[in-house]
């Protein structure tokens, strides 16, 4: 286990930490991290999943047994968020929904995917393009209409809903993952040269990501109400491996499978659980600290899950 911890999950935390830290000394600033992200996840990434999705077996990397064991564990998530700071903590619906959201949304891109390769190794991967190419639709058309429906006392907002979600699906995260189907279904290959620089763009993605992760969370400051947060820290990185390790045991995935639905649920929250706060203005203080906590546990949390998987 101390070894696992050594080789698999302090090298991705280092570059983490190494990012924070150069920020908080002012090394340095909030623009070149935010200037690092920007390249990561509007280019790099993009093009990381692209490659990866063109070149997938789709008849083996979408089992529907893998959905439904992680999408199902994260809804109900979403669902113990929800509840959880209504009747638990006495928040408001629409701060609810926020803080359920945070629950729902792991970050299986900047972390989920550079930790399953360390421990698992890049032909394991598979599971994880599956998952993160139905991430961002799933849980943003699951979070906004929930909060349209509570905002709107049942009545919804069609208008608010498709305004949002048209801008979901303009981002490039989308269009890269959608492009990658056409050119798999396709059998479209890029000429040489031109592949050859897909793949030295693609090994810088996951390293940028990590450090301008890092970087970025200098400026999530521990606010809040403490145990909210640490509701949001213990269903996103204990409740949700937890339903996930249970439904994909009773559905037998492959281990390769398996192991990448459990590890993507251990991930802390992500980013998006601020962005989405920040969107509706509800919680904004609870949604960034439970990212900086949840960031800081998981370094403990995925060596456990990690240990349970073997």
């Amino acid at each position: 286990m101390f070894q696992a911890l050594i080789d698999v999950i302090l090298p991705v935390f280092l570059v983490v930490g190494a990012g924070y830290g150069l920020v908080k000394i002012n090394y340095f600033q909030q623009t070149h991290v935010e200037g690092v992200m920007k390249f990561a996840q509007n280019f790099a990434i993009p093009a990381l999943l692209f490659k990866a999705i063109s070149g997938l077996d789709l008849s083996a990397s979408f089992d529907p047994k893998l959905l439904i064991s992680f999408y199902a564990a994260a809804s109900l998530c979403f669902v113990i968020g929800i509840l959880g700071a209504r009747l638990l903590f006495n928040r408001p619906w629409e701060d609810a929904v926020a803080i359920g959201f945070c629950c729902l949304f792991s970050n299986s891109l900047l972390l989920g995917l550079p930790i399953t390769e360390r421990a698992y190794g890049a032909d394991n991967l598979t599971g994880n393009f599956a998952i993160i190419a139905f991430h961002s639709p799933f849980c943003y058309a699951l979070g906004i209409t929930t909060m349209e429906i509570v905002r709107n006392k049942g009545g919804g907002s069609l208008k608010t809903m498709t305004s949002v979600l048209k801008a979901m699906f303009q981002n490039v995260l989308v269009i890269a993952i959608v492009l990658g189907f056409i050119a798999n279904l396709t059998g479209l290959h890029l000429p040489g040269s031109a592949a050859e620089a897909l793949n030295v763009i693609t090994r810088a993605a996951l390293p940028c990501a990590l450090f301008a992760l890092g970087g970025i969370l200098v400026k999530y400051k521990p606010e809040g109400d403490l145990r909210t947060i640490l509701c949001v820290c213990t269903v996103s990185l204990l409740v949700h491996p937890a339903l996930v390790f249970l439904f994909g045991t009773a559905l037998s995935l492959p281990q390769d499978l398996f192991r990448s639905g459990v590890v993507n649920a251990a991930m802390a929250t992500g980013f998006n659980g601020y962005i989405f706060a920040n969107l509706y203005g509800r919680a904004k203080r609870v949604a960034a600290s439970s990212v900086l906590f949840a960031t800081g546990l998981s370094v403990f949390t995925v060596w456990f899950w990690l240990a349970v998987l073997g």
